[in-house]
């Protein structure tokens, strides 16, 4: 698969849950991928690629979770992940820790979604009505967690019709390089192009030739 495939105009990158509560030191979930993020170099890379597609006027959406003191409380039916966050109060809506990164955070004329509150994207938010009105056809997915929010919702994505692109060095697996490497090895299953950051920019400046 080549850069041609990208049609210019058409592309969009969805970065998921680059938040404080994952990224910065300080917040609950840091952690967790602290050591995955130094081994693969994931905030570096995600900033990267946020400069990248930005010179190349790529529309960003962001995509943060949150969850209200109710949801917290009166959720029933919870799921593994779903519990893990609620016992911790991760995410807590209003929050410092449900705020974007700094340096991952919407910029001018970009589209901050709706908090998602399930693992896939779309199936919470108002992504799949933004991308269409932004056309974009070439869906490209990155943040976290590599193997649970980023892997559901570029799955989504790829039943929904979008050409999709999944870029594992700008995210991170919840559980080591093994489950990395085994999530590595699914992308393509899914995906019609899975690119570090480098090819995929280089890709995007190879269409616009």
């Amino acid at each position: 698969m080549t850069g041609d495939d990208y049609a210019p105009g058409r592309c969009g990158l969805l970065l998921i849950d680059t938040v404080n509560e994952v990224f910065d030191p300080k917040g609950k979930g840091h952690a967790l991928y602290k050591d995955e993020f130094a081994r693969i170099g994931t905030f570096d890379n995600l900033r990267r690629l946020l400069a990248g597609v930005r010179e190349r006027d790529v529309p960003v959406f962001f995509s943060g979770m949150s969850y209200s003191d109710e949801e917290y409380t009166r959720w029933g039916r919870l799921t593994g992940i779903h519990r893990e966050m609620f016992d911790n109060r991760l995410f807590e809506a209003g929050s410092w820790a449900a705020e974007f990164h700094p340096e991952l955070s919407p910029g001018p004329g970009e589209v901050a979604l709706a908090p998602h509150k399930n693992i896939d994207v779309f199936a919470s938010t108002d992504l799949d009505a933004q991308l269409r009105h932004h056309g974009v056809e070439f869906f490209a997915v990155a943040g976290m967690i590599g193997t649970m929010c980023v892997e559901s919702t570029a799955r989504a994505a790829m039943e929904r019709g979008y050409h999709v692109t999944t870029i594992p060095d700008a995210t991170a697996s919840d559980a080591g390089p093994a489950a990395y490497d085994a999530m590595v090895a699914r992308y393509p299953l899914f995906s019609h192009a899975t690119r570090t950051v480098d090819e995929y920019l280089r890709a995007l400046d190879e269409a616009r030739r």
